[in-house]
């Protein structure tokens, strides 16, 4: 299919006229299905200009999606925004409550997940999870929501091995109650050194990275750890890397805005960092 057929869907499908009668101001696009269903929600700062990338879309591989969801919709709703940061946020907030098909993006809560930590019975414990309300019974402090998921879930089995060696790993037949969720994750450790709480707090929350010299540094002590010194290394250096990509930057974008506590709910995480860039962007420079 030629580009100038793909000219011609799109002008009989919303109108020969459609383009040239929308502003060059930022705006939020919703694609619709016969039924009016949301396929898609999308944002832009030229609105007139986004959509003409639709019409003219090509058979690249770029332009795939374009091209289906010219061909799916029968109706493009438009909602123009004062701001680019404002089309951000109500975009944001359009996909999380419609979920479309065609969003991937800040669409499903399993992709932001919060660790948990706390004190159970003398015991260590952490916890993984998207869901933190099922895990009330704990009284943990949560961290969090990080993204992306693999790096939080990633970092969450670096504590769990690096504690290992230090402490002793409770079987999971001595758990507390785990709430049938797919995803989550428990553990509890004992004889973990009395600091190791809250370093481990001030490193979800992005406050200091000390947690990892003290670690390292009663690992040498460990015969377990040493006999397994290259893997040891290879979980703080991804657990320095956890905290630089993640904690810290969460913690940034907290302090930029403003946001109260140290916890931020998967359902106000893009939006927090929306309006820290915003607020980064009116920054002056020295």
């Amino acid at each position: 299919m030629g580009v100038a057929v793909l000219m011609k869907r799109f002008d009989r499908k919303f109108g020969e006229a459609f383009l040239t009668e929308l502003p060059r101001t930022p705006a939020v696009y919703l694609f619709r299905d016969e039924a009016g269903d949301v396929l898609y929600v999308g944002k832009a700062k030229d609105i007139r200009r986004r959509l003409a990338e639709y019409r003219n879309a090509t058979r690249r591989k770029a332009h795939r999606k374009m091209r289906v969801l010219v061909r799916e919709a029968a109706k493009i709703e438009v909602r123009p925004q004062p701001t680019e940061t404002e089309a951000l946020l109500v975009e944001n907030e359009l996909i999380r409550a419609l979920r479309p098909p065609f969003n991937v993006d800040g669409a499903y809560d399993f992709l932001y997940p919060a660790i948990g930590t706390g004190l159970h019975e003398g015991r260590l414990v952490l916890c993984f999870t998207t869901e933190p309300e099922r895990f009330d019974h704990l009284d943990l402090r949560w961290h969090g929501a990080f993204r992306p998921r693999w790096r939080a879930r990633q970092a969450y089995d670096s504590f769990n091995l690096l504690f290992g060696h230090l402490g002793h790993a409770e079987p999971p037949s001595r758990l507390p109650a785990l709430p049938e969720h797919r995803g989550d994750r428990l553990c509890a450790l004992r004889r973990l050194p009395t600091p190791f709480l809250d370093l481990t707090r001030r490193f979800l929350d992005g406050e200091d990275d000390r947690l990892l010299a003290e670690v390292a540094t009663e690992l040498l002590e460990s015969q377990g750890a040493r006999l397994e010194a290259a893997s040891v290394e290879e979980e703080l250096r991804s657990l320095a890397d956890f905290y630089r990509s993640d904690a810290r930057r969460l913690r940034e974008a907290r302090i930029s805005t403003g946001h109260e506590g140290t916890f931020v709910l998967g359902a106000e995480r893009d939006g927090l960092f929306i309006r820290s860039r915003q607020s980064a962007a009116q920054t002056p420079r020295p």
